[in-house]
């Protein structure tokens, strides 16, 4: 049996241990406030320092920072099949359109007829971590494979169609056997699947119970493994929403994956998440210490939220002063797997991100003497600028604009800054004689949800009109 002619492709993973050293003493992510070792968390609010409550409302901009940094990346070592991996009896990913279609709007939104005759992202080499990417006729011979944490493989499969959707708005060619109306942000680049996640599979829990196969283990790992495979801007189409204190352990070691990318010259760009999808809070509902993973680590990558048709955010964009930048989420259609498109109702923070690593690679092939964090400075100088208020939360310093990115002078622009808008978790200050930022850490991943962000309220992928 097929699934529901409108699908909602939702990445929940469940529970998995991984601690690296012992594991069996790890306090769990629910242990007390104040019990030895854990971290109890106060808040600071982006207007008042140290006078938040409880009550106070999260689009307020209250929240914690993270902690510093302890951890050690994960080797990015090539990914072997998956212990206890379920298989589907078939694949079942939305079924191509083939017929043919106008210009996709939102290209004509983001300029990006104009952007194309200054830099189309050649010599780039983009990572979509996700459901993996199957090959397409508009990725042609630019698509290879970086490896599959489910079962061992090349990445160059995907039973959900959500990688190869995200690889579509992030490098699919013009023209195609599809009519047209598909075009990427950097159609020249590179693509380099690596598949982590996906709800079509199965893994045991701790609990012997099965659960969707991803975690915070492996997104680590597969960003490591991007950057030894030559990415130069990596694509994380998938968000988890915690508390602070339970980010702060389970985390880690997405937090050290991270900064070794950025120290390698790697641009991370990661999805916001979507409200009231898998983990995180129904919008206007966030609990006051929600942060969403991988966008919490702040400077170590570029995080984006979604907006609708008129530029303003989308409402299923999870806000928070770690949201950087905003592009368009909701309306797109991109490439399905099998050849030809999606249908034009994609939603979701999942499909702004590729809009945004696309135009990391664009400002990376124009401008090639940038470091990554200029590459990033740039983008986010050259953003129109949102109304403010809640829906700076949402979309950060306003929407991309490419054209603006790839001519604005001098070359290296330095983004307004921002109040500060968050607090250190009390206990986490370094201290002298503090082990340094690269020493080992406990890893306890107990409950952390890897989901791509395009749930059922906010994605929604059609299928044929044959009855399906």
């Amino acid at each position: 049996m097929t699934r529901p002619a409108a699908v909602a492709v939702a990445l929940l993973v469940g529970v998995v241990a991984a601690a690296p050293i012992a594991l069996a003493t790890a306090a769990p992510a629910s242990a007390a406030a104040g019990a030895p070792g854990r971290i109890t968390p106060t808040v600071l609010t982006r207007a008042t320092a140290g006078q938040a409550t409880p009550e106070d409302d999260p689009s307020s901009g209250a929240l914690f920072r993270p902690p510093p940094l302890l951890a050690v990346p994960p080797s990015g070592a090539r990914p072997r099949p998956t212990v206890g991996l379920r298989a589907p009896e078939r694949c079942d990913p939305p079924v191509a359109d083939f017929a043919p279609h106008p210009a996709d709007p939102a290209a004509a939104r983001l300029q990006l007829a104009a952007a194309h005759r200054l830099a189309t992202g050649a010599g780039q080499v983009l990572a979509v971590i996700d459901t993996g990417v199957a090959p397409h006729p508009r990725l042609g011979g630019r698509l290879r494979g970086g490896g599959d944490y489910l079962t061992g493989g090349t990445g160059l499969a995907d039973c959900d169609g959500h990688g190869t959707a995200v690889a579509g708005i992030l490098a699919a060619s013009a023209a195609g056997r599809d009519g047209g109306g598909v075009e990427g942000m950097a159609p020249a680049a590179e693509v380099l699947a690596i598949r982590q996640s996906s709800p079509s599979f199965a893994v045991p829990g701790p609990d012997g119970a099965p659960r969707a196969a991803g975690d915070v283990r492996t997104l680590a790992e597969a960003i490591v493994l991007a950057v030894r495979s030559g990415a130069t801007v990596i694509n994380i189409s998938e968000a988890v929403c915690l508390g602070a204190r339970q980010a702060a352990s389970q985390g880690a070691q997405v937090q050290a994956a991270l900064r070794l990318a950025a120290g390698s010259d790697v641009v991370v760009v990661a999805a916001a998440g979507n409200a009231g999808t898998g983990s995180c809070a129904a919008a206007g509902e966030e609990p006051l210490d929600q942060v969403s993973i991988p966008g919490w680590y702040g400077a170590d990558v570029l995080t984006v939220g979604a907006v609708g048709p008129d530029d303003a955010p989308a409402g299923f964009t999870v806000p928070g002063p770690w949201v950087d930048v905003g592009a368009p989420g909701s309306g797109l259609r991109s490439l399905a797997v099998g050849g030809g498109t999606t249908g034009r109702d994609l939603n979701g923070t999942s499909f702004a991100t590729p809009w945004v690593a696309g135009l990391a690679a664009l400002v990376r092939e124009r401008f090639p003497q940038l470091t990554a964090s200029q590459v990033v400075d740039r983008i986010l100088a050259t953003a129109r600028r949102p109304a403010g208020g809640r829906s700076a939360l949402q979309v950060g310093r306003g929407v991309i604009d490419p054209m603006a990115a790839l001519t604005a002078v001098p070359d290296v622009l330095k983004p307004e800054t921002l109040e500060a808008a968050s607090a250190p978790l009390p206990g986490t200050t370094a201290r002298p004689g503090a082990p340094p930022s690269d020493g080992p850490i406990l890893l306890l991943v107990a409950a952390a949800a890897v989901t791509a962000c395009c749930a059922a309220a906010v994605v929604r992928l059609r299928r044929s009109s044959n009855g399906e």
